[in-house]
C-alpha cells in the first residue's frame, strides 16, 4: 500500500485497461468518493499504516501539525492519535472531508477530477458517492460541483459526471453540475415496490405497495418532473446496487437482514418470473439500463454487506444470463426503447402497461404481476399504430421461462385483447413506416 513503484504500476495498468475497454466499444465510468475517505488514507491515517513509512507526511490523526490537518474537523485538541475527528454520519471509519478550511484540498480533487479522464488513462467520467453531503452546506456543495464540472469538461467535453443522490435532484441539474443521477427515487423504489412490495433494503414489505399501479405511475411521473429531459434518458436505472439487497431476494418478502436472518435466507423462496418481469421493465424504460454483476446470473443477498456476494463461477443460473443477453439485445436493435416517448396504456391492480414509440418503431410493453392469468383489451393506436394492422410479439416471460420466438397478431381498429399469464411480461411491436398514425 505504501509502496510508490505499485502505485505507479497501478496507473499504468488502470491506462491499458481503458484503452483496451475502449477497443471493444465498452467505456468506463470511475467511482469518485469526494465525500470523505477512509480512517486508513494517509491523510488521516488512523490505522498507523504510514507513520514510518519512508517519503510520506504524518497523518492528521497522528500529529496536529500534519499538512493534512485542516482536511478534518477534530472536537477535541489530543495529540498524538487524536479520535475525535468528525465521521461522514457519525462514523469513525469514514471520516468526512472539510473543504471550507483547507484549499490545499480542494485543489487536489480539483487536478484528480481532470487527471482520470484526461491521457494517458481517458476514463470516460465520474460516479459521485453521496455527492449532495460534500461540504458542510449546500451553497458551498454547488459551488464546488460547479468548479468540478469546469475541471472535468475542460479535460474531457464528453465525460459524464453521474451522482448518487436521494431526494429531489433538480437543483444540480441546471447544466452547470451533474450531468444525471442514479435514478433511485424514479426507477429503483417504485420498480420494487409494484413489483415485491419490498422496500429496497429489505426493511419493509408493504402488501398496500405491491401490484399497486396508482403509486407506480404517480411516483415515475412526480419524480421524474425533477430531472431534465437529457438527465432522464442518461439516468442509471438499477435494480440492485452494493448499497441494498439484491432485487431476487426482494421477490420472497422476507424483512431483515443477513445478521438476524442469516445468508441462506436471501435465497429462499425467491421468484425468478418477478426477476423477469423487472429485468423486462428494466430495459425498455426510459434511461440507460444498469445491471449490477450478478444480478444476471441470479446472485441473491440481503442489504450491504450481503449484496456484495462474489460472483458466482461455475454456478452461475444459465436461463437468467441467456434472459439478459436477449433484452440487451432488443433495447440495442429498437430505436424506440432507448429514445422513444412513453405512454400509459392502461393499468390495474397488477397490471401496467405502456408504449415506447417514434417513427421508427412502436412496442407495447405489458406487466401481469399477480399469480392469476388475466385477459386484457388493450389500445395500441395511441402509439400512432394504424388501426387496422399487425403487430408482433417479441418477447414473454412468464413463471416458467421465456420466449423470443416471434408470433404475430392482428389490430382490429387499433385494438386487441390478449391473455396475459402469470407472473409475466411481454413486449409486442409494430415497425414503424416512418410516420405516426393517430
Amino acid at each position: 500500500m505504501t509502496n510508490r513503484e505499485n502505485l505507479e504500476a497501478g496507473n499504468r495498468l488502470f491506462a491499458e485497461l481503458v484503452a483496451t475497454a475502449h477497443s471493444h466499444g465498452i467505456r468506463v465510468i470511475i467511482d469518485g468518493v469526494f465525500n470523505h475517505c477512509g480512517s486508513f488514507n494517509k491523510w488521516l491515517d488512523r490505522e498507523r499504516i504510514y507513520e514510518n513509512a519512508e517519503g510520506y507526511e504524518k497523518g492528521a490523526y497522528i500529529a496536529k501539525d500534519s499538512p493534512y490537518h485542516d482536511y478534518f474537523k477534530f472536537y477535541e485538541d489530543k495529540w498524538p492519535y487524536n479520535h475525535s475527528y468528525d465521521g461522514w454520519w457519525g462514523n469513525d471509519t469514514v471520516p468526512k472531508l472539510r473543504y471550507e478550511t483547507s484549499k490545499s484540498l480542494r485543489e487536489y480533487i480539483l487536478r484528480i477530477a481532470k487527471k482520470w479522464v484526461s491521457p494517458p488513462y481517458n476514463a470516460d467520467g465520474w460516479r459521485l458517492d453521496v455527492a449532495a453531503d460534500l461540504g458542510e452546506s449546500t451553497e458551498y456543495n454547488h459551488k464546488f460541483w460547479q468548479e468540478f464540472r469546469k475541471a472535468v469538461k475542460e479535460a474531457n467535453p464528453n465525460a459524464i459526471i453521474l451522482a448518487e443522490h436521494y431526494g429531489s435532484p433538480a437543483a444540480w441539474l441546471q447544466g452547470n453540475e451533474w450531468d444525471t443521477v442514479m435514478n433511485y427515487d424514479a426507477f429503483m423504489e417504485p420498480v420494487s415496490w409494484f413489483l415485491t412490495g419490498m422496500q429496497k433494503h429489505s426493511d419493509e414489505f408493504r402488501q398496500d405497495q405491491e401490484n399497486n399501479s396508482d403509486n407506480f405511475w404517480n411516483c415515475m411521473f412526480y419524480h421524474v418532473a425533477d430531472m431534465t429531459t437529457p438527465s432522464i434518458l442518461t439516468a442509471m436505472n438499477e435494480l440492485s446496487n452494493h448499497d441494498h439487497s439484491r432485487f431476487l431476494t426482494r421477490t420472497n418478502h422476507k424483512t431483515g437482514r443477513t445478521g438476524t436472518l442469516g445468508p441462506a435466507a436471501a435465497e429462499e423462496g425467491i421468484n425468478k418470473a418477478v426477476m423477469r418481469e423487472a429485468v423486462l421493465l428494466q430495459f425498455t424504460w426510459i434511461g440507460a439500463p444498469t445491471i449490477y454483476y450478478g444480478d444476471e446470473a441470479g446472485v441473491c443477498g440481503f442489504t450491504d454487506p450481503d449484496s456484495r456476494r462474489t460472483y458466482p463461477w461455475g454456478n452461475e443460473d444459465k436461463e437468467m444470463i441467456a434472459f439478459h443477453k436477449k433484452m440487451i439485445a432488443i433495447r440495442k436493435k429498437y430505436h424506440e426503447m432507448k429514445h422513444g416517448s412513453i405512454k400509459v396504456i392502461k393499468q390495474g391492480r397488477g397490471l401496467i402497461a405502456f408504449g415506447r414509440f417514434d417513427r421508427e418503431g412502436q412496442s407495447a410493453i405489458l406487466i401481469n404481476n399477480t399469480p392469476e392469468e388475466r385477459t386484457e383489451e388493450f389500445s395500441f393506436w395511441e402509439l400512432g399504430i394504424k388501426k387496422n394492422a399487425t403487430i408482433k410479439q417479441i418477447m414473454l416471460t412468464w413463471e416458467d421461462g421465456f420466449d423470443d420466438s416471434v408470433r404475430e397478431y392482428w389490430l382490429e381498429n387499433g385494438r386487441i385483447t390478449l391473455t396475459l399469464p402469470a407472473y409475466s411480461a411481454t413486449i409486442m411491436r409494430h415497425a414503424g413506416d416512418g410516420e405516426l398514425k393517430f
